[in-house]
């Protein structure tokens, strides 16, 4: 695929056209000025400070480079340089023009960027604070519901609203509707209302529903604003004196179908709909993490990592298997999770496994059938290992290929795969492997450090099989091309189903229920039909309803 034809997620504050980065006095602004004619795509305007997939893609950037670049940032403010809007949502005309597959991974996108600012908030030190000046609508009162803080101007116009449901009949996809109850703790019936009610609310009664925390009066919002955020800021636990490491632009290239990153390889099979992932371990043991700054392996191939699933995604979206292997040396992986582990207190690592972690979540969520192949020369220990537990099934090799001077495959536990990682139902990949046996995983504790070959492996519940050399390539083959003939929708309900046992949360209804139902609800014709009220959006034509119930 041609480079000029693809969604590139690589951005920085120089390139931004939608937002502006301002630092002041520990907080940091983030102030909306979405050019409207910056479309990701031609066909739309993006009125009103409405965005698209392009708007995110920043937002998500200066999200990550704020935990890295600036540990002196306690607070961020985000905020409106229109007067009188806020935000008024995602772009209608950009998703009556948008595929299905673009529109649903538009929504995972922007979900996925809504749940990294409430990680901040949570695990950062940097508290997101939301001050709206005008009117909030849709998305835009979405972006405002992942903050911790909701301050509105109290003049009689700004509101806040989640009008999908009678305008578009779809609904708010970016977890509008779970934050309400869930995380504001909004009453139902008060939920229900405004959620039917394309206006919204303002003022007083606003505030009386939880929907925001705040109401200042209009004259005051800046300097009221910035007072709030700069209380919270200097409350923040961040380490004021500290010196941020710079994130480059990841460095990636595309030659026909194999895509090359620092420490991770992409090899595309179109006939097999499938796609290899190489991820290479670390080529010299682990030094100053400072120093090494971006370069740091653990942090330089979670970026890589991520880079190549988000291309993935919204680039190659037939390519519907991804087949995960690894390379290197397991005893100096292992030796990276040791400092790590020992440095666990250190800002820095606290932001390299926070976003491991979010980078796993990614991995998690992902619409793709996942494959793991532990193979002689695999280095899958520790932090690595978690990509085999969040396969959907793995492959573990027994013994040594013929012809090949590489020791037979082994993996290896570390302390990293019991608790830093923990999935959006709130556990481990292996409390989630073994929730019929919690004392197993205390077990399985008495073995970190060892190197388990595919019997031992197989034995404590790790892989799913474990044929020798000459059944590997058959069983392997047979499984990728199993899964191309099945339907991808039915694969995707039925992995998103597996994939979250236990507990489920916040994160899990967003992504388990919400998000399937907009899915849904998308394909509709009441909502995408040639007379449905998507598409007739701003035509002054009357949506024509099928109104069974079903």
């Amino acid at each position: 695929m041609a480079e000029t034809a693809i969604i590139d997620f690589r951005t920085a504050p120089e390139r931004y056209r939608h937002w502006k980065l301002a630092l002041e006095n520990g907080v940091a602004y983030l102030t909306m000025d979405v050019s409207e004619d910056g479309g990701l795509k031609p066909g739309y305007k993006l009125k009103l400070n409405s965005y698209d997939l392009g708007v995110d893609i920043e937002l998500a950037d200066a999200v990550q480079r704020l935990r890295f670049e600036h540990p002196e940032i306690g607070a961020v403010v985000i905020r409106s340089q229109r007067d009188r809007v806020f935000c008024s949502g995602a772009n209608i005309n950009m998703l009556g023009l948008s595929t299905h597959d673009h529109k649903v991974n538009f929504c995972k996108f922007t979900n996925e960027t809504r749940l990294a600012i409430e990680d901040a908030s949570q695990h950062s030190g940097q508290t997101y604070i939301c001050s709206i000046n005008g009117i909030a609508a849709g998305g835009g009162y979405e972006l405002a519901l992942a903050c911790e803080q909701i301050l509105l101007a109290d003049d009689g116009s700004s509101a806040v609203s989640l009008p999908e449901l009678p305008l578009l009949a779809v609904l708010p996809g970016t977890g509008g509707l779970t934050r309400l109850v869930d995380k504001r703790m909004v009453r139902r019936d008060h939920a229900d209302f405004f959620c039917t009610t394309a206006e919204g609310l303002r003022g007083k009664r606003a505030q009386e529903w939880r929907l925001v925390d705040r109401l200042i009066p209009p004259s005051k919002l800046t300097d009221e604003t910035r007072k709030i955020a700069e209380e919270t800021a200097a409350k923040s636990v961040r380490p004021k004196g500290a010196k941020g490491i710079t994130l480059p632009t990841v460095e990636r290239a595309i030659d026909g179908d194999t895509i090359r990153y620092g420490h991770l390889t992409v090899e595309i099979d179109r006939e097999g709909r499938s796609a290899k992932l190489r991820l290479n371990g670390p080529t010299s043991p682990p030094a100053d993490i400072h120093a090494a700054g971006a370069a740091f392996w653990p942090l330089a191939l979670a970026r890589d990592l991520d880079d190549a699933m988000m291309h993935l995604r919204l680039n190659e979206t037939e390519i519907g298997t991804w087949v995960l292997t690894s390379q290197g040396d397991a005893a100096m992986v292992e030796a990276y999770d040791a400092l790590l582990a020992k440095e666990a207190s250190n800002w820095l690592v606290q932001e390299i496994v926070l976003y491991w972690k979010r980078t796993l979540k990614r991995l998690d969520v992902s619409s793709r059938s996942l494959i793991a192949l532990v193979e002689p020369g695999s280095c899958f220990t520790g932090t690595l290992l978690e990509i085999v537990l969040a396969a959907d099934r793995s492959y573990m090799l027994d013994g040594i290929v013929e012809g090949s001077n590489l020791p037979a495959a082994t993996l290896r536990l570390t302390a990293m795969n019991f608790g830093p990682y923990p999935m959006g139902n709130g556990l481990t990949r292996l409390a989630t492997r073994f929730l019929s046996d919690p004392r197993h995983v205390d077990g399985l504790k008495e073995e970190t450090g060892i190197a388990l070959d595919a019997e031992a492996a197989d034995e404590a519940g790790l892989v799913t099989f474990t044929p020798d050399d000459i059944d590997w390539e058959d069983e392997v083959r047979l499984a990728v091309e199993e899964r191309a003939g099945f339907s991808p929708d039915g694969l995707i309900g039925m992995e998103a189903n597996l994939r979250f046992a236990g507990p489920e949360t916040m994160e899990t209804k967003i992504f388990a229920r919400l998000s399937a139902w907009q899915n849904w609800i998308f394909q509709r014709p009441n909502a995408t039909g040639p007379e449905g009220a998507l598409k007739l959006y701003g035509t002054g034509k009357q949506s024509k309803y099928d109104r069974k119930r079903a």
